[in-house]
């Protein structure tokens, strides 16, 4: 044997041993999905023409064929648009609804949490002629309100109202004469509902089993009287009744209960009222005894719509997680998720760091009225390195009060980004679209990382994120689906 071609030999295969596991490691991290392209182009044309978009006229039904109850849903834009001097001054309005949205979720959780139901205690019982006090309101909410409205039909004959779809609380409302006073109702997109208009109108007993499902209620004459707080300030007061609603051109499903509020102020100037679709037994889905609904938000700074849908089929494509129930508080939408990566790589964060505790704190959920997602500060930070230390070679921009990393993309058609996905239970994992969490805030070319951090111990998963997305509600089997480009 040639002793020094046998060494040579030796010698290469022994330092290929020594690096298979450093090449093999090489491989598994640079995934096919570690990167992807955002469109910097579409986003900016999308972005200048933002502005110029005007309110449609006041929308008919269209009937969705793939559902058996389904409802339009179109972007705020297109239904209340006011004259923004510039779109830096749309991005502020549309943050400042963001953190009064927020600030109501936390603030109800908590209240929720403190006193063993969401506000005050229930009071059973009272006497005839009790009525609710109105609670005062802060100038701050006025104003704000959700990024996406929901068209149906209320009475009989069904006239057509815009509320706006909650999937963050359990009440479905609307404004209705008459207004309890010459404020006590806010500006809206359609004319106020006057239930004497319909013949299936019918106000709920004080002892009706929906009532009895409120966390607010009062009794007058035998008519039972509701009210909902949100945290913000905001509130609805009104009687409770039974109602016919209406889907598509041709669903009709009568005696489902809804508030008919004739003092409201706050969060939902523009919509004629909200449609709860949150985990409690009053919402809306607990009403019609869905196994499901989905919803699919189109860009904010769109012209186009889509649908939200009861009891239609989830698509095959969908990524699940489990829906996870928080004993404490039943309104909310939490979904397990066991972490996030970025450029492929997972976060170093604890796979239980999304996870709610005993005392009913913590957890992660999907919200359609809160705009950007929030992140606990240290799993935001640790995001938030990845992502730039992957970004080294691209141009930086200052940043802005809220988001604190934002590139120079002026000029650019395309740009390659790592992505980023949520990590959900058995390997799968959501990947999002840059466009899901790269945000304009501006019309010179700056994009923002859109995260915020926060102090709360709840997570959020917001609209921006979920943008192109069907998210189907698998009530029956207890998962959350996320479909791309579905709407």
């Amino acid at each position: 044997m040639n002793t020094p071609l046998f060494s040579a030999f030796l010698f290469l295969t022994i330092l290929t041993f020594l690096q298979f596991p450093s090449i093999l490691s090489r491989k598994l991290t640079q995934s096919p999905y570690s990167t992807t392209i955002f469109d910097v182009s579409a986003s900016t044309n999308q972005v200048q023409n933002a502005l110029s978009i005007k309110p449609k006229s006041l929308q008919t039904h269209s009937h969705h064929p793939n559902s058996s109850l389904s409802l339009p849903l179109h972007p705020r834009l297109t239904l209340h648009n006011p004259s923004y001097k510039d779109y830096d001054t749309l991005v502020k309005a549309r943050l400042a609804r963001d953190a009064s949205r927020v600030q109501s979720l936390n603030r109800n959780l908590e209240l929720s949490l403190n006193q063993g139901q969401i506000l005050g205690e229930r009071i059973n019982g009272s006497k005839s002629g009790d009525s609710i006090t109105a609670p005062v309101v802060s100038g701050q909410s006025q104003g704000s309100g959700f990024e996406y409205f929901a068209r149906i039909g209320i009475g009989q004959p069904a006239r057509l109202f815009y509320l706006v779809p909650d999937t963050g609380s359990d009440v479905t409302w609307l404004q209705c004469q008459p207004c309890a006073t010459q404020n006590a109702c806010y500006k809206q997109i359609d004319p106020i509902f006057d239930p004497k208009s319909s013949s299936s109108y019918s106000p709920m007993s004080c002892n009706s089993q929906q009532c009895q499902l409120l966390d607010i209620a009062r009794c007058s004459s035998n008519v039972c009287l509701y009210q909902v707080k949100y945290g913000d300030g905001s509130f609805t007061t009104g009687e409770l009744a039974t109602e016919t609603l209406s889907f598509g051109n041709s669903n009709s499903i009568p005696n489902l209960p809804i508030g008919c509020g004739h003092d409201n102020e706050g969060l939902f100037v523009g919509a004629a009222g909200l449609i709860g679709l949150g985990g409690g037994a009053i919402s809306l889905s607990s009403q019609l005894k869905a196994s499901s609904f989905s919803y699919c938000l189109v860009d904010q700074d769109s012209d186009s719509s889509s649908t939200l849908e009861f009891n239609s089929d989830r698509p095959s494509d969908s990524v699940t997680s489990p829906l996870v129930k928080n004993d404490r508080f039943h309104s909310y939408r939490y979904v397990k998720v066991d972490g996030m990566s970025v450029g492929g790589n997972p976060l170093p964060i604890s796979s239980t760091r999304f996870e709610i505790d005993e005392s009913g704190l913590g957890g992660i959920i999907v919200d359609s009225g809160t705009i950007i997602t929030r992140l606990p500060s240290d799993v935001y930070e640790s995001l938030r390195e990845a992502f730039v230390k992957l970004t080294s070679n691209l141009p930086r921009a200052p940043g802005i009060p809220v988001f604190d990393t934002c590139y120079d993309f002026s000029g650019q058609s395309n740009v390659e980004v790592p992505t980023i996905a949520f990590v959900l239970p058995g390997g799968n994992s959501l990947r999002l679209p840059a466009k899901n969490y790269l945000i304009p805030v501006d019309t010179a070319g700056t994009y923002c990382l859109a995260f915020i951090k926060t102090t709360s111990s709840l997570s959020i998963i917001g609209s921006f994120q979920q943008q192109g997305m069907r998210v189907f509600y698998d009530l029956a089997n207890s998962l959350v689906g996320f479909s791309t480009n579905k709407c």
